[in-house]
């Protein structure tokens, strides 16, 4: 990737210090980075760090190099615009339009692409105005990174983490490289299936979607057309704009949707977490617990096997990829049961990766065996969800 002029926004959040690993990997990637530090962020992390790891001197006020018209001049020589960490303060005078410090001058005149790396308590992020907020931010097509779920400051856990930095810079980076998937359409399945047995009730599994949804964010940001089926995601997850999302619920529904919209697909991605059985018969009211009653039985049936149909039925040249989401104490372990199922379905490829009681499933990390039909591990990788799947999409390149 050539180098680039990279601007960095750094806001008065207490996730400032990672802010500082961001910069200091964008250099290191070989860009030109310029940072903007607000007055609060400045409270966090002093000047001299930031000009240290940016090797440029740090904009502040409209005010500074005046004669440099520096509030028009950084916008307009930018490649990209990161604000990182993005609080909820600005994210709400973006959605404005204002224009009452450099950043925000900066953010209006850019036509780069922008990305926020969102950074706030969980009930700033959950409050009414911070979502009208950011769907105003997507609307207009600025980018978003995260936030993560995890420790906040203090004693408080739950989503508003800012993301990694490592995540943040390979957004950053799909930004601004050449889109090699354009041209593309890749057809993504996110989330887990849920098989009703009442109105109330269904038999479903603890999948997230947010590897599925980073497939198809990255693919996306790769210059690929994606559609997404989301099959009961994480409401709080960022989808990109312009991705088609489809919204299922059940094994048949995604079996139905999916072999409409693979037919014109050059890729098919499925990472959906599908149920294996359904309910026989499904109840029409709520099935109550009755005096005396112990136990209840129920009659499964299987779910259409989708990975193994849509492999089958195939377009011409076109790349299918399964996961296999497998309990294992060892790697020979997960890699021979990859390549029983890479074989079995039919796929081109297959993404295995252990799972258990306190790991893969709703985690913001992942480690992955990626198999070929022909027995090879054509990737290995550990890191974050948006790594792995860039990891995933190189082989479609």
């Amino acid at each position: 990737m050539k180098p680039a002029q990279v601007v960095v926004g750094i806001t008065g959040g207490i996730a400032v210090y990672k802010a500082v690993n961001v910069v200091r990997q964008l250099v290191l990637a070989g860009h030109n980075v310029r940072v903007i530090a607000t007055e609060n962020a400045l409270k966090f992390v002093g000047k001299p760090t930031l000009e240290a790891i940016s090797r440029n001197p740090i904009n502040v006020s409209v005010f500074d190099d005046v004669a440099q018209v520096r509030h028009v001049e950084l916008g307009q020589s930018a490649d990209l615009v990161v604000v990182a960490p993005a609080t909820a303060s600005r994210i709400a005078r973006t959605a404005s339009g204002l224009a009452d410090d450099l950043l925000a001058n900066t953010l209006l005149v850019t036509t780069a692409p922008i990305l926020f790396a969102p950074a706030m308590h969980t009930e700033m992020w959950e409050n009414p105005a911070t979502v009208a907020n950011i769907n105003i931010l997507k609307a207009r097509g600025i980018n978003l990174v995260g936030p993560a779920s995890g420790a906040l400051t203090g004693a408080d856990v739950g989503v508003g983490r800012m993301a990694e930095p490592e995540d943040i810079v390979a957004v950053a980076s799909m930004l601004l490289s050449q889109k090699d998937l354009s041209g593309k359409k890749i057809l993504v399945t996110a989330g887990g299936t849920q098989e009703p047995i009442d109105p109330v009730r269904f038999i479903g599994n603890r999948s997230s979607g947010k590897q599925g949804v980073a497939l198809a964010n990255a693919a996306a940001l790769r210059g690929a057309s994606v559609t997404l089926l989301a099959a009961n995601i994480d409401p709080l997850l960022s989808i990109l704009p312009g991705i088609e999302v489809v919204k299922i619920a059940t094994a048949e529904q995604l079996f139905e949707s999916a072999k409409t919209c693979s037919q014109s697909a050059d890729a098919v991605i499925m990472a959906a977490a599908v149920a294996d059985f359904t309910p026989v018969n499904v109840a029409e009211n709520k099935i109550k617990k009755t005096s005396g009653q112990d136990e209840m039985l129920l009659t499964l049936k299987k779910t259409p096997d989708i990975l193994k149909h849509l492999a089958s039925n195939r377009a011409p040249n076109q790349v299918v990829i399964g996961f296999a989401a497998e309990t294992v104490t060892t790697e020979k372990e997960l890699l021979e049961l990859a390549k029983v199922k890479v074989r079995n379905k039919g796929a081109d490829y297959i993404v295995a990766n252990s799972v258990g009681w306190d790991k893969g499933f709703s985690e913001d990390a992942n480690e992955i065996l990626m198999v070929s039909v022909a027995g090879d591990i054509v990737a290995k990788a550990q890191g974050t969800k948006t790594l792995i799947a860039n990891v995933i999409l190189d082989i479609l390149k």
